[in-house]
């Protein structure tokens, strides 16, 4: 059965990841994330294979994602109290930036600071742990029409010469073909081929990927001219520069998860329920009978139907209203995801 949408097959794509990919070392921990990447490129589905001790570490932290530039400080944060322009890197950028990152810190608790005169000495809480192994980047395309194959292996072409993610697949639904559609696609070898049974929730990989070099130069592609006889324009980046992006998305990753699109839908409308079935747990709209997508379950919905303010004002049924329960429900599965973190989460 075809889903009505490509939200829908990226939900069972992230369900399935989550109970099924098999990462590179046997001993990683699976985090699946979505609608994640930097400003050159955005990912349907990311997996991060996870270095378990360092991700129950990661939890000591809380569950707000940092930026590239407090990454910046608490790697590099000391053991003793320092001037933090004695003891961190030249970041390539004014100072005062750096300071901003270090009041951050200091007022989410992830960094301990003082004043020594006109100077501010600081000393970390804890160590910043090296927690993610690898990046696994997965683009979804449910219905892999001609025009899409070829719009799609631009975009490929480009994640593999970049080599951000150590892995790129492509997700398309199964067919009954003899030979899958998509493994007629002129994509770049580099790329792994999914082919995913929407009824079942099951996935199988009818092409292997090769891994990238992501710790190693990368090519970004800029333009990509229409013809076969012009140069293609890139630039080169270094592996310094993939490595600050990968931490950055993966800190991005570990705040949002997958679960996170209750908070850009409506679940205090009347009609929004989650449903379960063999494949997971996914939000279902009783007046159109199917998956909303984010755009259609919004406030200006025609079918928008508000909960009473009672509900939420008097505890009824649940604490808050159904559409606050759902919430708790998605961020209690989103955490237990997530090792180590200790009481209430620090934003």
């Amino acid at each position: 059965m075809s889903l009505d949408s490509e939200f829908a097959f990226e939900l069972r794509v992230c369900q399935w990841a989550e109970r099924e990919w098999s990462p590179a070392r046997g001993d990683s921990t699976v985090l699946v994330a979505r609608q994640l990447g930097t400003r050159y490129r955005r990912w349907d589905t990311l997996v991060l294979e996870c270095d378990p001790d360092g991700l129950g570490a990661r939890g000591a932290f809380g569950t707000g994602s940092f930026d590239s530039d407090q990454l910046h400080v608490l790697r590099h944060a000391p053991a003793d109290w320092t001037f933090y322009r004695d003891t961190l890197p030249d970041p390539g950028y004014p100072w005062r930036y750096v300071r901003e990152s270090v009041h951050e810190l200091a007022g989410r608790d992830a960094l301990d600071t003082r004043k020594r005169g006109n100077r501010i000495e600081i000393r970390r809480r804890r160590p910043y742990p090296d927690w993610c192994r690898r990046v696994v980047a997965i683009e979804n395309k449910p219905d892999l029409t001609a025009s899409a194959a070829r719009d799609l292996a631009g975009q490929l072409e480009r994640d593999v010469a970049l080599g951000l993610a150590d892995e790129v697949w492509v997700a398309t639904e199964a067919t009954d073909d003899a030979v899958e559609p998509v493994l007629l696609a002129d994509f770049p070898t580099e790329t792994g081929v999914l082919t995913v049974d929407t009824d079942a929730g099951t996935a199988e990989s009818v092409w292997e990927p090769r891994s990238l070099d992501a710790d190693g130069y990368g090519t970004r592609i800029t333009e990509r001219p229409d013809d076969d006889y012009s140069a293609a324009r890139f630039d080169y980046v270094d592996p310094a520069w993939k490595a600050e992006k990968r931490r950055a998305i993966a800190e991005r990753a570990y705040e949002r998860g997958w679960r996170s699109y209750a908070d850009t839908m409506r679940p205090d409308c009347r009609c929004f329920e989650l449903r379960a079935d063999e494949t997971g747990v996914a939000p279902h709209c009783v007046a159109k009978g199917r998956t909303p997508t984010q755009r259609e379950c919004r406030g200006g919905c025609d079918s928008f139907a508000p909960e009473p303010p009672t509900w939420r004002t008097k505890g009824w049924p649940i604490e808050g209203g159904p559409g606050a329960a759902t919430k708790r429900l998605l961020a209690r599965q989103r955490r237990a995801r997530r090792p180590g973190l200790d009481g209430e989460s620090r934003q």
